[in-house]
């Protein structure tokens, strides 16, 4: 079970984190900070896309027209469909190899139709995505979802995330987990599994 944000995915690019800020016209510190404290709710399907970015427009005092958010969301999106090639390439060596694997993403609605049906989306059995779920990393529910629906239990899952919250979480119900940090230290992780080191 993979994580997608900045373990499949990179970064947004600055590019991308500047264009938005131009849409925007506020000061970065005042936007990422709204752009943060509503992104749980979004995340967990209980704001649409549309009410998140008027929501912090509120916070940063702003009117957004429509066009606007519509630009926010493009940048903001845009920024988060970018991957990283190596682990991409090994999440393919995995399937090729035999492994089921599937993706467990904290993300709104609007991320649903790109990561199933994204030429990356072949690769997972499935794709769970927060905000259809009800439910966020880090808590134990959705772990405990996510395995029942794929006909698992805790104690044959491998999850791969990059926020050291939510793999201590799924390790709590016995879930083998790896903190990633990059590639070369996944690769590893993966081989001493294999292995039965």
């Amino acid at each position: 079970m993979f994580d997608y944000g900045e373990v499949i995915s990179t970064a947004p690019a600055q590019q991308d984190r500047d264009e938005l800020l131009a849409i925007a016209g506020v000061a970065s510190e005042v936007l990422w900070a709204s752009y943060e404290a509503h992104r749980d709710r979004l995340d967990h399907g209980l704001l649409s896309v549309t009410e998140y970015w008027r929501r912090v427009a509120v916070d940063v005092g702003a009117e957004w027209s429509l066009t606007d958010i519509q630009r926010l969301w493009t940048a903001d999106f845009r920024g988060w469909t970018s991957v990283e090639p190596a682990t991409v390439d090994l999440l393919d060596e995995l399937v090729q190899g035999g492994t089921r694997i599937a993706l467990l993403s904290n993300a709104g609605f609007d991320f649903v139709s790109p990561l199933t049906f994204s030429p990356i989306g072949a690769l997972f059995e499935r794709v769970f995505v927060s905000a259809e779920l009800g439910l966020l990393k880090p808590d134990p529910a959705i772990y405990l979802r996510v395995a029942s629906e794929l006909g698992i239990t805790p104690a044959e899952m491998v999850f791969v995330d990059n926020k050291s919250v939510n793999t201590d979480a799924a390790a709590a119900l016995g879930i083998t987990t790896h903190h990633f940090v990059g590639v070369a230290g996944l690769r590893g992780f993966l081989e001493s599994l294999a292995s039965g080191s």
